[in-house]
């Protein structure tokens, strides 16, 4: 990796381009379009914004950040009285997109489901489409997808990653038709220092940069690093939201829920507290943990998984909010890997971002914890080795459902 384009600034980048609404992406804009024609709007709009943010890898950005669609394979799967027996929804997390589904979705396309995977509002394009937009449009996405879906299928599943855990649930909530859930690492709670957030409005109109938690340099194709307060607010309102619903009603219906007790992002003990609260017998826990978290030892056995995500040899300290759902294959975070995590060491100690980014050879695994950091050079952990355990246990769940 060269030093090119000013990478290794020595201070926080100013406010650019992305760093502003586009004007295109702030309200979901699938309405009443079929869902080829979204993914196909959805394309063309990443293309115009991420062009007129000069981005290098335009058509790979296109591809990874648009929705997609996927016909299923394998023999039974026609339904009774819909075009196919099964399909899911997938839904990505905040400040990510649909390429963190790309894998799920190949392991459900295999089993025999229809997906659709949708883009919430304001992501795929820049950083800058965040700072408008509200939760209540990232639902009016899962609903559309959900309803699209539930014209092609006789069973519908919702899988959701991290906030898109939580629209997931959110939408299964008021929804009769959704058969079963799977739950990546759900953003069921974060901080309640977010609820402050909204506060930047009092003085943001003098002060632009006082939208922004976080300035970065964007580098990841796929995923802002640059992260909004309005980003944070809307996360909190939604769990807020979501927790009076589940005061009301609990979830009958299958659950596969996934979750790793070091993960810096969600609050694991909130999925692990929601899991005790439903009643199917056929739901299903997995749970990242290592020897030495002795807090995973007080969760209640019965349908729970612990798999031990400390692996020395590969120095993985443990797993991380962002690794559950690439494999160490992946061509862009796996371990071999184009995309190193190494922002949270910019900008305050640009020499460790510098070496983090250049040698990974020196850098451990995990994710970004004090315990993680006082072990040396961290790149927080993009992938997850134990991905191919996980799709058996998937499979197995899926091979378990009515």
């Amino acid at each position: 990796m060269q030093k090119q384009g000013g990478f290794f600034s020595n201070s926080t980048p100013p406010l650019e381009a992305r760093h502003f609404v586009s004007g295109l992406n702030s309200s979901f804009n699938g309405d009443q379009l079929s869902f080829a024609d979204y993914v196909e709007r959805n394309r063309d709009m990443i293309r115009k914004v991420r062009s007129a943010t000069h981005i290098s890898n335009l058509n790979r950005a296109v591809e990874g950040n648009a929705p997609f669609a996927l016909e299923p394979a394998g023999a039974d799967v026609a339904g009774k009285e819909k075009k196919y027996r099964r399909g899911i929804l997938l839904t990505h997390g905040l400040s990510d997109s649909p390429y963190f589904m790309r894998h799920l979705a190949a392991l459900f396309q295999a089993s025999g489901f229809r997906v659709l995977a949708v883009l919430l509002p304001g992501h795929g394009t820049c950083p800058g489409d965040l700072l408008e937009v509200t939760w209540r449009e990232w639902a009016k996405a899962v609903a559309y997808g959900t309803d699209r879906l539930a014209e092609e299928v006789d069973e519908v599943y919702l899988g959701g990653y991290s906030a898109g855990g939580a629209l997931s649930i959110y939408q299964s909530l008021q929804d009769t038709r959704v058969s079963g859930l799977f739950l990546f690492a759900p953003a069921l709670e974060i901080t309640h220092r977010a609820a402050y957030a909204c506060m930047h409005k009092l003085v943001s109109w003098l002060i632009p940069r006082a939208k922004w938690l976080e300035i970065k340099p964007d580098k990841d194709i796929y995923k802002y690093e640059s992260f909004a307060k309005n980003t944070a607010t809307q996360m909190y309102q939604l769990t807020l939201a979501l927790s009076e619903k589940l005061k009301l009603q609990p979830l009958d219906i299958p659950i596969f829920a996934v979750a790793s007790v070091d993960d810096k992002t969600v609050k694991t003990v909130a999925t692990l507290e929601f899991m005790q609260q439903q009643s199917n017998p056929a739901n299903r826990f997995i749970l990242y943990t290592t020897e030495a978290e002795k807090s995973a030892q007080s969760a209640p056995a019965q349908n729970i998984e612990r798999v031990n995500s400390l692996v020395p040899e590969q120095k993985i300290l443990g797993s991380a909010h962002t690794a559950i759902l690439i494999p160490a294959e992946d061509e862009y975070y796996g371990v071999e890997g184009e995309y190193a995590s190494c922002i949270h060491y910019y900008p305050e100690q640009m020499d460790k971002y510098e070496e983090c980014m250049l040698h990974p050879e020196k850098c451990w695994l995990g994710e970004v914890l004090q315990k993680n950091l006082d072990a040396g050079l961290l790149r927080r952990l993009m992938y997850n080795p134990n991905f191919a355990a996980l799709k058996v246990s998937i499979k197995q769940f899926i091979d378990s459902l009515p």
